[in-house]
């Protein structure tokens, strides 16, 4: 059995979160709010729960805000330490780059985007059992040919990494997330952008290094699009993701404290709804992710959409497969579908985008 206190997690938010722009702009994607709190915290209190106690976070694109939200990391048990990049330097780059702060000889790698229920425990323990450099983390998808593949041998072993291909060998691709052997991180090159799946892991192979893989069934999923975004956040209030930061909860809607939801209105589908929010009579919302401040009027209907914090959503209309800005002002009866997005702070008049030709 591996100590979890004697082992490191380093945890690698430093992208820019291009696919969920406009709400990116103004905040790191591991900060999004989901399911109430920032993305982040639902890691990093699957981390502290698992028993480890010091956590790297490699940080780049506006790496204030990670530590003034969570500070020395002691609110969530943990002792948090942060490496800025000072230029892009990619997950291979990035986890060379925060090297020097590791305090142990063997550290897990999260990519800071993903949600998931891996046993660490158990991936832990496989990583030492099998006497491995590395060991990766690894799903089985119904349609791997959107992914990058990795075929393991009868041990378990890794045999390649593969890229994407309409015919690929097996169902089985990088969950984003690693055990190194402390030492297999010192002999990364610093100082240059690389990348751990295409550079790193296939260098390793080549070296006859053993690089292992631990498959298992439990949830997973790549929080980059607005679309996993929002069933992320979903499933998270739902019960069916795990977050212990979530206290158990398990439930249609979350709805923070100072929050108002007026009688009639209608909140389903996992449907989060922030700090200081209004929610209308006559709304409803179907997994829809409201962000702080947002005003939903009577009568508009919110499906698997994400509404920047501030924006304003005016009577009867309706929003689906959408991501609205921060400060937007969405007029009534506006109609926005099929992946709409609204940038910070456009005002959209009462009427002014339509998809039928009813007023």
């Amino acid at each position: 059995m591996v100590n979890p206190s004697e082992v490191d997690a380093v945890v690698l938010v430093g992208g820019l979160g291009t696919r969920l722009r406009p709400l990116t702009l103004s905040a790191p994607k591991p900060m999004l709010p989901t399911a109430g709190l920032p993305f982040l915290t639902h890691l990093l209190s699957c981390i502290a729960d698992v028993g480890i106690e010091h956590v790297v976070l490699g940080t780049s694109f506006k790496a204030e805000v990670f530590e003034s939200e969570f500070g020395d990391g002691s609110r969530l048990g943990l002792q948090i330490d942060y490496v800025v990049e000072g230029e892009p330097l990619g997950t291979g780059g990035g986890i060379a780059n925060v090297a020097s702060k590791l305090r142990h000889d063997t550290a897990v790698v999260f990519n800071g985007d993903v949600l998931s229920g891996c046993d660490l425990h158990e991936l832990l323990d496989l990583h030492t059992a099998k006497g491995a450099d590395v060991t990766m983390h690894l799903v089985r998808v119904g349609d791997p040919r959107a992914f990058g593949c990795v075929p393991t041998d009868s041990d378990g072993m890794v045999t390649a990494f593969l890229e994407k291909t309409q015919d690929p060998p097996t169902d089985q691709i990088n969950a984003g997330c690693y055990v190194f052997k402390r030492s297999v991180i010192d002999k990364i090159p610093r100082g240059r952008a690389l990348s751990v799946e295409r550079e790193v892991f296939p260098g390793l192979l080549s070296d006859g290094r053993r690089v292992c893989g631990y498959v298992d069934a439990t949830y997973w999923r790549d929080m980059g699009t607005p679309e996993d975004f929002v069933r992320g956040s979903a499933d998270l209030v739902r019960g069916i993701a795990p977050s212990p930061a979530l206290n158990g909860h398990r439930g249609e809607s979350l709805v923070h404290d100072s929050a108002s939801v007026a009688p009639g209105s209608l909140l389903i589908g996992g449907t989060v709804i922030g700090r200081g929010a209004e929610i209308s009579a006559g709304a409803r919302l179907d997994g829809a992710v409201i962000f702080d401040g947002v005003r939903v009027e009577a009568g508009a209907v919110i499906e698997r959409s994400i509404i920047g914090a501030g924006a304003r959503i005016g009577p009867r209309a309706l929003i689906r497969d959408g991501v609205i800005g921060d400060g937007a002002d969405i007029g009534a009866r506006c109609q926005l579908l099929r992946g709409a997005r609204v940038w910070p702070g456009v005002t959209l008049p009462d009427g002014g985008i339509r998809f039928s030709t009813d007023v």
